[in-house]
């Protein structure tokens, strides 16, 4: 059986995030294990932007998803720490994860760790396919402070 481990933040979960989690698993064949690793609410908010969503309820709400084995949170200082715990046979990468192959590979040789690096190339269309495509729509829209009469 063969370990596959994605990575992510996974704040606003969209089709996207499961294309990207269903094809990440069949990176690893018929009887694969996926492991999912979710970027910490710290790095989250250096390389990207605030997250919507806590780190403890993303890796909640991952964990449930269909094609997940398992999930966790990274580390808050080294991305590797977690890799050489688990081990992977596959480390997959999202179409728009901006990661070096070559990199990622000379990082994992020098740990003695034996994953390879595959992206996966294509992106689930769809209207709201991205965190942030749903931030700016909800950003952009009109409301009637009736309708959240309830929140």
């Amino acid at each position: 059986m063969k370990t596959v481990m994605a990575t992510g933040t996974f704040d606003i979960i969209h089709p996207g995030h499961i294309y990207y989690l269903e094809e990440s698993k069949r990176l690893g064949g018929r009887d694969s294990k996926l492991v999912v690793v979710l970027a910490r609410d710290i790095t989250v908010r250096a390389k990207k932007r605030i997250p919507i969503v806590s780190e403890q309820q993303r890796l909640e709400v991952v964990k449930m998803l269909k094609p997940v084995d398992n999930a966790y949170l990274g580390s808050k200082t080294d991305m590797f720490k977690i890799v050489e715990e688990i081990d992977p046979d596959i480390i997959a990468l999202g179409p728009d994860q901006k990661f070096e192959i070559e990199f990622l590979e000379e990082q994992l040789k020098s740990r003695n760790l034996k994953a390879k690096v595959k992206r996966i190339k294509d992106f689930k269309e769809s209207p709201l396919n991205s965190t942030c495509k749903i931030i700016k729509k909800i950003k952009s829209m009109k409301f009637d402070d009736n309708i959240f009469k309830d929140c």
